[in-house]
């Protein structure tokens, strides 16, 4: 098992409480709160974190508007083009140690990475669009001695909050597009995995960037959350987490009708056909709801399987789960580790008890594990329920946990139907060798996303984001800057 003593990660944690970062300065918080973050491997309390409130997040509001509106206006796109590769660098160099921290934070495993690409690969791929970002001239009908033309300018201080699951590159996907436009923020990470968060505004402090551009406030979202959303001299805020979250912030943000992107919750269909290669489907949809265990705001949680295999791929499933390796998020050979607190633990389990009780049939897994010294660490073993029904609580909400939900289906329409029959639409997926079909099915699924013969795949050049209740806008590629921009227009008389 790998170990952290003697590693940059120990002296990290050992330092001391982590503070905010604001006005280019760290700071306790105001009233000297403070929260502890829990290894969920171990239950073990790695260090603590301040717990930000209100008075923080007006400092933080007042030196980001400060920056906006004085240096950080004065950088040319090639300077903010520079920031950004410069802190693409430090991220790569201190890679290891970031994920390191998130392993141990939230219990991501070791030797499975959360993304399919690095945070630094994102920060550069914003840098080449900082210099990339233009109006465009206009004829208009007025008159010929009229010239119009557009202007592209940023939106102004961004409130960014982000959640747990993979807190370093939700951090990654808030800050690179912020730079990019010329924006500044305000980022709020989860109380639950703020580590990653600390030791990225380490690293950023030592870039040549005026104070006030980026800043952190960490604490819960009661209090510091829900102030950054509520903040008059906030104008937009970029939210991760759930819709429930979601649809607070759209009632608080009316005060000042503040721009809004949300990536919110989903209940995501992975539809599997007769003809699909079950060696690639069973595996690749079954990591479509286990990896990260569970917890992924796209997992395809309600797997549709053609009737004609539907007992052998629930049979399959189910000895897949079974083979995979539950264990300490440190340990190179894991492939699941911890749910991040006991509280998502108690909820999780909550679900799988509800599965029962409405009359799902448990082919495996769902129960806590407490023997090979995982006992008090967060650990469930993958669950697997066959012959759930669409109403049933399994099927229709957002669980964000280990648990797969199979239902048969016998015709394309009926996939499609059942699988639309829900508040969220965030990803999707289906396995087929027939080509027509999958397009059709890509067609007809009212998803942001969807994945065809694989699963949960990602770039920082394509969009992500939901329909209906799973949210508003996209993350990553060209589209995401597009939130961070206000469009202009000019008329010149001459």
């Amino acid at each position: 098992m790998t170990s952290v003593v003697n590693s940059p990660v120990a002296s990290f944690l050992e330092s001391g409480s982590k503070q905010l970062w604001i006005d280019g300065a760290w700071r306790p918080a105001a009233d000297g709160a403070v929260i502890e973050s829990i290894n969920p491997s171990t239950g073990e309390v790695l260090c603590s974190f301040a717990a930000g409130g209100a008075a923080d997040v007006d400092a933080a509001v007042a030196a980001a508007r400060r920056a906006f509106e004085g240096p950080w206006s004065r950088f040319t796109p090639v300077q903010r083009q520079n920031v950004l590769l410069a802190f693409a660098d430090l991220v790569d160099e201190h890679a290891d140690e970031l994920t390191h921290l998130d392993v141990l934070d939230m219990g991501a495993p070791i030797g499975r990475p959360v993304s399919s690409f690095t945070p630094a690969e994102v920060l550069r791929y914003y840098a080449g669009w900082a210099t990339k970002i233009h109006g465009e001239t206009i004829s208009n009908s007025v008159s010929p001695d009229i010239f119009t033309y557009t202007r592209r300018e940023p939106v102004g201080v961004v409130g960014s909050i982000i959640p747990w699951n993979g807190p370093l590159g939700s951090a990654i996907f808030k800050i690179a597009p912020v730079l990019a436009t010329g924006c500044t923020m305000v980022l709020k990470p989860a109380e639950d995995a703020s580590l990653s968060s600390v030791r990225l505004m380490e690293l950023f402090a030592e870039l040549n960037v005026p104070a006030g551009v980026v800043n952190l406030v960490t604490g819960v979202g009661s209090a510091a959350g829900a102030a950054l959303v509520e903040h008059p001299g906030v104008d937009k805020v970029a939210f991760t987490g759930s819709t429930a979250v979601g649809q607070q912030i759209v009632r608080a943000a009316a005060g000042n009708l503040k721009r809004l992107s949300l990536e919110l919750g989903g209940k995501s269909p992975d539809i599997v056909f007769a003809d699909a290669d079950l060696e690639r489907a069973v595996p690749g949809a079954g990591m479509g709801v286990f990896a990260n265990t569970g917890q992924v705001c796209c997992a395809g949680t309600r797997i549709f399987v053609e009737r004609p295999i539907y007992e052998e791929f629930v049979e399959g499933l189910a000895h897949f789960a079974d083979s995979l390796k539950v264990g300490n998020s440190l340990d190179a050979q894991t492939q699941i580790g911890p749910i991040v607190s006991q509280r998502q633990l108690n909820r999780v389990s909550g679900y799988v008890t509800s599965g029962l009780e409405e009359g799902a049939r448990a082919v495996t897994g769902g129960r806590r594990i407490e023997t090979d010294g995982l006992a008090s660490g967060y650990f469930l073993r993958p669950a697997v329920f066959a012959d759930v029904k669409d109403e049933m609580r399994i099927a229709r909400e957002e669980i964000f946990g280990p648990v797969a939900s199979v239902m048969p289906f016998d015709t394309v329409e009926e996939a499609l139907a059942r699988s639309n029959a829900t508040t969220y639409g965030l990803g999707g997926g289906v396995w087929t060798n027939d080509l027509g079909r999958a397009h059709r099915v890509a067609h007809g699924l009212r998803t942001g996303v969807v994945w065809v013969n694989g699963y949960g795949y990602f770039d920082p050049a394509v969009p992500f984001g939901g329909h209906k209740q799973s949210g508003w806008g996209s993350e990553l590629s060209v589209h995401s800057l597009e939130e961070y921009l206000n469009t202009k227009a000019v008329w010149v008389t001459t």
